[in-house]
């Protein structure tokens, strides 16, 4: 398949553009759940939230979007288990699901899904596409982190805004922005090459 059919058929993501193969679907999900487990290594905490400013949010994000629906979510699968399992690869070198921020690993999983069968609709073809498909898979991401937090923590659930939302919304738009520059980019010089 060339890659002129591939970036002119709808329903592409990223990843079509390799040959396929099982081995290519195998790489990529392995791949993608490497680069988060890399990703959540850049972490910074955040001084009264259990939750940590970390680069694994935007990492699930553009591995769904560039892998699709199915891919992105046996990739995420994959970091969840391996993680749970006990390789330290989530933010701050955590493993396990005893841990009050795990509900946004399980947000993160949805997330690429969704945003994986977006993509696959287009939704990464312009900056104002992908802006939305970044909404809402952040929106996804809290929708399940932020309840898990106040559960796992007893805290109440304004206090987990406060402590697993608020601090991190101008870190999103920067993760955001780079997704909207990055992958219409990415689009435009396929479609250029071709």
């Amino acid at each position: 398949m060339s890659t002129a059919s591939v970036t002119s058929r709808p329903g592409a993501v990223l990843a079509d553009l390799l040959p396929a193969s099982r081995a290519r679907d195998i790489a990529l999900v392995v791949g993608g759940a490497a680069l988060t487990g890399i990703a959540a290594q850049i972490s910074v905490p955040v001084p009264g939230s259990p939750v940590p400013v970390s680069g694994q949010t935007f990492a699930a994000l553009l591995v769904g979007t560039a892998l699709g629906a199915r891919r992105g979510f046996l990739s995420l699968a994959l970091y969840a288990v391996v993680g749970m399992a006990g390789m330290p690869w989530f933010a701050e070198g955590a493993s396990g699901y005893a841990m009050p921020s795990f509900g946004y690993i399980l947000g993160m999983l949805l997330a690429a899904t969704v945003v994986g069968g977006l993509a696959r609709r287009g939704a990464d073809r312009s900056v104002l596409r992908t802006a939305g498909t970044m909404a809402v898979g952040s929106v996804i991401i809290y929708a399940v982190g932020v309840p898990y937090l106040a559960l796992a923590t007893g805290m109440s659930l304004s206090q987990a805004v406060a402590a697993g939302l608020t601090p991190f919304l101008i870190g999103d738009a920067l993760k955001a922005a780079l997704a909207m520059g990055a992958l219409p980019t990415a689009w435009k010089l396929i479609g250029r090459r071709s």
